[in-house]
């Protein structure tokens, strides 16, 4: 796969206050573009927005690259979608981000050609929080979320109860516990949710390498496609 770095001026809205100029600043990311992307003008492509956990923050871009899709499409493995890498400053985390990854998304889809149907987030540890986070702030985005090892804030999952979900976790954990999953999912089930749920015996936080090195996983990422 193709990959590029950004630095694209992303508006904070959040922050906006009555009669003071709206701010900008500045979020970096790298995007991964198919081979084949220029091969037929008309195309759009699924996009995959993908959110690192807290130990690859602050100002190395690489580092975002560090697990997960990008580390193997900078290895050599070629992907059916677009592939978005944003970077978390040092001293934030993607829950207080989620106005921000919004913006990003609307301009990464205005930029290239997004099927805006089939957009999906997919994150680890403390980018799995901001997945289930960025997907009930805004339930309507997404085709489908996969979260790895994370969990919610004092939040209910029920604006997702629409949303195809797949989430990982290992029952060794000790970094984030398995119950942070448990609770999500025992909610989402309640309420009728298209929820699946895999359990890695004896795995502790590192769950995220059988996750995305299974080709069944970008299969059922790619299947589903926002209908609404």
């Amino acid at each position: 796969m193709r990959r590029s770095r950004h630095v694209a001026p992303v508006l904070r809205t959040s922050e906006v206050r009555a009669h003071e100029p709206m701010p900008a600043d500045t979020l970096r990311y790298l995007i991964h573009l198919p081979d084949d992307y220029d091969a037929d003008p008309d195309r759009r492509w699924p996009l995959v927005l993908f959110l690192h956990g807290a130990g690859e923050r602050g100002s190395d871009l690489d580092l975002a690259a560090l697990h997960g899709p990008p580390k193997l499409a900078d290895a050599g493995h070629e992907f059916p979608f677009i592939l978005v890498t944003p970077q978390c400053g040092a001293s934030s985390q993607w829950v207080a981000e989620l106005s921000t990854l919004s913006v990003l998304l609307d301009e990464v889809v205005a930029e290239h050609r997004v099927d805006a149907a089939r957009i999906s987030v997919t994150g680890l540890s403390m980018g799995a929080y901001g997945t289930w986070s960025l997907a009930v702030r805004y339930p309507d985005r997404f085709a489908a979320i996969a979260p790895v090892c994370g969990g919610l804030w004092l939040q209910s999952a029920a604006p997702i109860r629409s949303l195809p979900v797949w989430a990982f976790h290992g029952d060794a954990d000790d970094v984030v516990p398995i119950s942070a999953t448990e609770h999500i999912v025992t909610e989402l089930r309640s309420l009728g949710a298209d929820v699946q749920f895999t359990r890695y015996p004896g795995v502790g936080h590192d769950s995220w390498t059988a996750t995305y090195e299974n080709p069944r996983f970008y299969d059922w990422l790619l299947s589903h496609r926002r209908l609404r």
